[in-house]
């Protein structure tokens, strides 16, 4: 108890004490500054893992699915960029990145506790787009918050440990419902009940109720934590508005980062093509299952244990990364890393029992872990420190980008492939396989070689 009041008093520091730009930090502050970010992907793991389960309950169709999902890029294009131009902007007694934190955290915990009581498809639509749009707001300047800190040497172990923190948040939500529901001596038949009537189970409920909890908990212990550097100056003002800014920006981006543009771009859309449909997949093409029945239900948390495993996977990885990053460079080792993905992705389709699923998830495990850590370390080599977020909200959309991509043109994608969820995963696979091969030739800068 004493430690912890000795940690949470440092957040209390006046300005003059607060720590200053570019100190070193050992592993418990690198953990504590980026803690909040295991709420975010908690919560974000929740929505990924049974957003289209809940949907489906709802009523959604295979073709809808895409679409309902749109809210989630869309929040993210329009969103980022302009928080991270706020961001950099901000001047506060709680600095310019911790009051985001705060504020989306609190939006999203509200929109978790409300989006599995939705009492209709479009509700929960409208609740998903709060729950992406306030998830952005709290994510955006995290990324900034290790970069204005860390020092250059340090920064590729700070956002290590953020893909640590996010491979943790996802193995706990992705499984929380399945552990739930099995704190019952028969752990199927409330679910079984649930759906068959088309509501939302009670399992899946409660483990949102704990998502709400752990997102704003976490992001809390952040702000308590780790104070920001009182030597970092808000971005000066200008003439120009906003949006010249933010397009001057995207037009003027260094060349590394627009190569790394391309790399996140087919590596996310293939990790969107797995989230999209790897639950209907594993329904349809392992169990032989159709929505509204016991197996069906079975299936939907069969594929959250999948999910959970790819994602401790993750955890590990972002262990391992390290050492790998010490030897080959952040280059190479993201490069291997999507390589490994692209593997699990494409290998789905020869699998036909649902215990050997897990083993391609060891591959997108590995590739997840280097996607949340290693193109942030390549990118805050590249950007001028006082457009930090504002480039770092513009990366995100490199992300967010292919999601769109995914919710408006899977749905026709499907149909040419006769409604085969398995093969809408495979391409997944071949695209992070792009990504894999154009992260070799992203230009080179000073990696984190050993000597």
């Amino acid at each position: 108890m004493v430690e912890v009041t000795q940690i949470v008093s440092q957040a209390s520091l006046s300005p003059e004490d607060s720590p200053t730009l570019h100190q070193p930090y050992n592993l418990g502050a690198l953990w504590n500054m980026s803690f909040g970010f295991l709420g975010i992907q908690f919560g974000w793991g929740l929505q990924m893992a049974n957003g289209s389960a809940i949907f489906e309950s709802l009523g959604a169709t295979p073709h809808q699915l895409p679409l309902l999902w749109l809210a989630a890029p869309m929040s993210g294009l329009l969103i980022q960029p302009v928080i991270g131009y706020w961001s950099d902007r901000t001047h506060t007694p709680l600095g310019r990145r911790r009051p985001y934190f705060l504020g989306g955290a609190l939006l999203s915990s509200i929109a978790l506790i409300l989006l599995p009581n939705a009492s209709s498809l479009w509700i929960a639509a409208g609740l998903l787009w709060l729950l992406d749009a306030s998830a952005n707001v709290s994510m955006t300047p995290f990324r900034s918050f290790v970069a204005d800190l860390v020092p250059t040497e340090q920064q590729t172990q700070g956002f290590i440990v953020q893909s640590l923190l996010c491979g943790l948040g996802a193995v706990l939500a992705s499984a929380m419902p399945w552990l739930i529901a099995h704190l019952n001596n028969d752990p199927f038949s409330e679910l079984d009940t649930a759906v068959m009537a088309g509501h939302i189970p009670l399992s899946i409920k409660l483990s949102f109720y704990l998502g709400a909890a752990v997102f704003l908990g976490t992001v809390v212990w952040t702000v308590l934590t780790t104070p920001e550097a009182n030597d970092i100056k808000p971005s000066s003002a200008s003439e120009d508005g906003m949006v010249k800014q933010i397009w001057d920006a995207i037009a003027t981006m260094p060349p590394t980062m627009r190569h790394l543009a391309w790399v996140q771009c087919f590596s996310w859309l293939g990790v969107f093509c797995m989230f999209l449909y790897l639950p209907p997949a594993i329904a349809h093409h392992i169990f032989g299952a159709v929505p509204g029945t016991p197996l069906y239900a079975k299936s939907v948390e069969w594929s959250g244990i999948c999910l959970a495993v790819d994602n401790l996977v993750c955890c590990v990885a972002a262990l391992g990364i390290y050492s790998v990053v010490a030897r080959l460079g952040e280059r190479h080792t993201h490069s291997l890393s999507l390589l490994c993905g692209a593997i699990g992705l494409i290998s789905i389709n020869w699998i036909h029992q649902p215990e050997f699923l897990l083993l391609p998830m060891i591959g997108v495990g590995i590739a997840i872990a280097s996607m949340h850590s290693l193109p942030y370390a390549l990118l805050t080599k590249s950007i001028p420190p006082e457009k930090n977020c504002l480039y770092m909200g513009i990366f995100n959309c490199f992300i967010v980008l292919p999601e769109i991509v995914a919710s408006l043109g899977l749905g026709w994608v499907m149909t040419c492939f006769g409604c085969d969820r398995i093969s809408i995963v495979v391409l997944g696979g071949f695209s992070m396989a792009i990504a894999a091969i154009l992260a070799q030739w992203i230009p080179h800068q000073q990696e984190n070689l050993m000597p």
